[in-house]
């Protein structure tokens, strides 16, 4: 004769099972990949202050294109040494769509590009701009930066 009524143990064992491997099996979103440029950026806002020193490229001191090399290789990006090999090397990035991380170049003693910076956003950079002084912000819209501005580029 046919059971009526309240389910069994295994009825119930059953459809709990079920409950929970819905639950379970449901798939996982990934969680969105860290932004590189940001983190470029605010390793290279890490550094101000540290102090300037001609070919440097370790919290010892930093030269500026010692200071982009040392920020990006922090973070698993490769780039050459020098500020002209970096501009060369890197995928240009338009001026109205730079973002934090970018690489902002300067021509300043010649007619090529000799000094760099890492763009942290609302037209700010950071960067090692001489002896004597130690890693601090510059700013896109000055009359000296942008008289000098040559180009920007992107690594990550």
């Amino acid at each position: 004769m046919p059971r009526t009524g309240a389910p069994g143990a295994a009825g119930i064992f059953l459809a709990a099972s079920l409950t929970l491997t819905a639950c379970v099996s449901e798939p996982r979103r990934p969680a969105p990949p860290p932004d590189p440029g940001a983190a470029i950026a605010a390793l290279a806002v890490s550094l101000v202050g540290s102090p300037y020193q001609f070919g440097g490229a370790d919290a010892a001191g930093f030269d500026c294109s010692g200071l982009a090399r040392y920020v990006h290789e922090q973070l698993g990006v490769a780039i050459p040494r020098t500020a002209r090999e970096q501009q060369r090397a890197a995928r240009p990035v338009a001026p109205h769509e730079l973002a934090p991380g970018d690489l902002v170049f300067f021509h300043i003693h010649s007619g090529s590009v000799d000094h760099v910076g890492i763009y942290t956003g609302a037209g700010r950079f950071i960067h090692a701009p001489r002896a004597g002084s130690a890693v601090a912000y510059g700013e896109l819209s000055r009359g000296y930066y942008r008289q000098h501005f040559s180009s920007a580029g992107r690594f990550w």
